[in-house]
């Protein structure tokens, strides 16, 4: 009777590990073996000063999930903005095909037919298409018919209005982030339960605030309400058009100009001292930024001007202030040139050329820049450095030198006096060009909601592991239910022979 117990212990055990080992069977071994497959996607961004292609990837098998999109890979190529080829026939076609060509060996062929294209332009066509809508059509259809002849899926060229641009750059910033929604263990997707970050972009043309805000929203074409993964979010998003770096520093000139003279030669106190530069005045004013502070009388538009640098901080100060309108308000409040704007609230992420700017500033002076005290420490010290010692701290950016000065004063202005950033709210601000390996910006957050792989509702269970993966959780939990199993096994055999042993002697 001992020995008929002790023999159930083991047929058990191995049904059990059997019936694991049927489990295993029932994985597909091909998905064991071949890697996975991926699908691909491609975000042109045809910005006012260059264009930056992106190409981002996700599991095939997950392509209405979330969390799994990541960068696969970006290309710059040579040259302008598509807006700046404007009246040049086929100039902005060409002038994406070395990206488009990297585009096809970076993407496996099998997939190039289901690669949907995307091309967004922003403020530089906007401008364009403000001055010469006939143009920005002509620029867009080359464009266009420049991405289909090659074998991916063109979904169209669009100029993005400046709400959407600031919303898919703060859609960009918060999933990169995983503050919409977390993959958690055994393929659930969770909430985690954060708290959203605000979006502060600075292009060539345009610059954007967007963020959460619990206030009203007085100015409706500044709201925007979006419902991602079952929540509903509540944005305060403006763009300033005409507030971009490249036409920041030319509304400078032109008021400059304006006060000095448009002949000659003028100082520019935001310009370092030693650093000199001969330009058209005709330069300044052909810009729909611009266009209205061309000089009245007197003016030739290809009389030649030298500008000369100062480099005086304060004078420096005094003139980008004027660039902005800080005196009328048709709401209870307001940031500047009569737009309203609620309180900024939480954390915000700041990147493009903010980036750049906060990090010369911090290499150039050793100065951390995480109070506006800071800020402006960091400002004055650049602004009163001589260009030959801003060439020997920053040799790699010697092109641009010039334009720091103003740069950072302006982002001093435009975030402590028009955003209203303090002492308590502006070290919140993170200054970064990458979250994770993806470049921060709206590409990304224009193809996931082009794309539907953001989902209005919340998102339910999904598979998180790989077949291989789930092969050998389910051997080690078969080891661990069988081995105890033996050894108890093993022991009660042995008490019942050493219990029979004794009777029997």
């Amino acid at each position: 009777m001992a020995k008929r117990r002790c023999h159930i212990f083991a047929p058990v055990a191995l049904l059990l590990f059997g019936i694991v080992a049927i489990l295993l069977l029932t994985i597909p071994t091909e998905d064991l073996t071949e890697p996975p497959k991926f699908m691909y996607g491609i975000v042109l961004d045809a910005g006012s000063s260059h264009t930056a292609m992106y190409i981002y990837k996700w599991p095939a098998d997950k392509q209405n999930g979330t969390g799994v999109v990541t960068q696969h890979t970006e290309c710059h190529p040579k040259g302008g903005g598509i807006s700046s080829y404007a009246g040049r026939q086929g100039e902005a076609g060409r002038s994406l095909k070395s990206c488009l060509d990297q585009a096809m060996l970076d993407i496996p062929r099998d997939r190039h037919h289901l690669t949907p294209v995307y091309l967004g332009a922003t403020a530089g066509m906007r401008l364009l298409n403000i001055s010469s809508p006939v143009q920005s059509a002509q620029v867009l259809k080359e464009v266009g018919q420049k991405i289909q002849s090659y074998p991916f899926n063109y979904r169209g060229a669009a100029i993005l209005s400046g709400q959407e641009e600031g919303a898919y750059g703060w859609v960009t910033v918060n999933y990169l982030l995983e503050n919409f929604i977390k993959y958690g263990f055994v393929g659930r997707w969770l909430s985690p339960g954060r708290q959203t970050v605000g979006a502060l972009d600075f292009g060539g043309a345009s610059t954007q605030i967007t963020f959460v805000t619990k206030d009203e929203v007085e100015d409706k074409s500044d709201r925007m309400k979006l419902s991602l993964y079952g929540h509903d979010y509540s944005l305060y998003t403006h763009s300033f058009l005409c507030y971009g770096r490249d036409q920041v520093f030319k509304r400078l000139l032109a008021h400059l100009v304006t006060a000095q003279g448009h002949t000659g030669i003028m100082s520019h106190p935001c310009f370092p001292a030693g650093y000199s530069v001969t330009m058209e005045v005709g330069t300044l004013f052909d810009s729909t930024c611009t266009a209205a502070q061309t000089p009245s009388s007197g003016y030739n538009p290809q009389a030649t001007l030298s500008v000369e640098g100062t480099g005086d901080y304060d004078h420096c100060l005094g003139n980008i202030t004027e660039i902005f309108s800080f005196h009328s308000c048709p709401f209870s409040q307001c940031s500047f040139d009569k737009v309203f704007q609620p309180n900024v609230s939480g954390s915000f992420m700041a990147f493009s050329a903010f980036f750049y700017i906060h990090q010369f500033l911090q290499t150039t002076t050793g100065i951390l820049v995480t109070t506006p005290a800071q800020l402006e420490e960091a400002a004055r010290a650049v602004c009163n450095m001589s260009i030959n010692e801003m060439l020997v701290l920053a040799p790699d950016q010697e092109p641009r030198l010039q334009d720091f000065c103003a740069a950072s004063v302006f982002t001093k202005v435009l975030f402590m006096r028009g955003y209203g950033f303090d002492e308590i709210s502006f070290p919140r601000i993170s200054f970064q060009k990458k979250a994770g390996d993806a470049s921060v910006g709206w590409a990304l957050g224009y193809m996931l909601s082009l794309s539907s792989l953001l989902p209005g509702e919340s998102v339910g269970l999904r598979k998180a592991l790989k077949p291989g993966a789930w092969a050998a959780l389910l051997f080690l939990f078969a080891l661990l239910l069988t081995t105890p199993l033996m050894y108890v096994s093993l022991q009660v055999c042995r008490r019942k022979k050493k219990g029979s042993s004794n009777i029997d002697s």
